[in-house]
């Protein structure tokens, strides 16, 4: 009797913990923004989950898609850091880009310059396409993808992290680590950044709930190589730069670049 009064006791429990951390919630505690050049903005949030007493930050780089586009540059000998990469192609901001295998071969769709580098692959993990063409910027499931003429840049990456406004159910809410992405909003602004440290399912919520900017609603959103590959770049308007840098080598860049 007191081991099934015990087992009852541990079951009410883990009930409490798990309710208590599905009504907890991310709110803004600060945040604060500085201009960059060609209209880029950088925003930086922390973000705190009360239930919890966890603090994380996020680094945006917003842009408008009329002005900006991306690029995807390569670095196939991993020589190269994300701030010379940046700098030596003059970029406005970027962040580190996409999946590479134990040879540093990428994983997944790469187009450069307008240029095909990897062919689209099918496989569940890579689920979307970063897009850059005369229409502008966009992110795409990978069945939606097409070499449309004028696609400049492409990059394949996952998982879909928000769509058409919505998280997205079933992502790993347990491991924890550093996060970067790429997102469109419903207007004419895009943006690249990074997280410090949360699980693809909670990304996912704050993504689709918190509003980083006045009349900034993001449409969609999807994860890139995050971890000791994640990195965020701002040239300011100032000349100075903010920047966290990768902690290895990585095999690409998504750079913000005037058009």
């Amino acid at each position: 009797m007191r081991l099934i009064r015990l087992l009852r006791f541990r079951s009410a429990f883990f009930f409490l913990i798990l309710a208590a951390t599905a009504q907890a919630d991310w709110t803004i505690v600060s945040s604060a923004s500085e201009p960059g050049r060609g209209g880029a903005v950088h925003r930086h949030v922390v973000l705190e989950d009360s239930a919890r007493s966890d603090r994380i930050t996020v680094d945006l780089a917003i842009f408008s898609t009329k002005s900006c586009t991306l690029r995807i540059l390569q670095n196939g000998d991993g020589a190269d850091s994300l701030g010379e990469v940046m700098r030596h192609e003059n970029c406005l901001a970027g962040v580190n880009g996409g999946y590479f295998d134990e040879r540093f071969a990428p994983l997944g769709l790469r187009i450069a310059n307008g240029q095909m580098i990897v062919p689209l692959r099918r496989a569940r993990l890579i689920s979307g396409v970063l897009v850059a063409s005369p229409r502008g910027v966009q992110i795409l499931r990978s069945r939606e993808f097409s070499r449309r003429a004028g696609v400049t840049a492409a990059i394949q990456c996952g998982p879909f992290l928000v769509d058409r406004g919505e998280q997205i159910n079933g992502l790993n809410d347990s491991h924890v680590a550093r996060r970067s992405f790429a997102a469109t909003t419903t207007s004419n602004r895009a943006l690249v950044g990074v997280c410090s440290g949360v699980s693809l399912a909670e990304l996912s919520k704050i993504l689709a709930t918190t509003s980083f900017a006045e009349e900034l609603r993001i449409e969609r959103a999807l994860n890139l190589d995050g971890g000791s590959s994640t990195g965020f770049w701002f040239a300011r308007e100032n000349g100075s730069v903010f920047s966290i840098p990768e902690q290895k080598a990585v095999r690409d860049f998504v750079g913000v670049v005037a058009k």
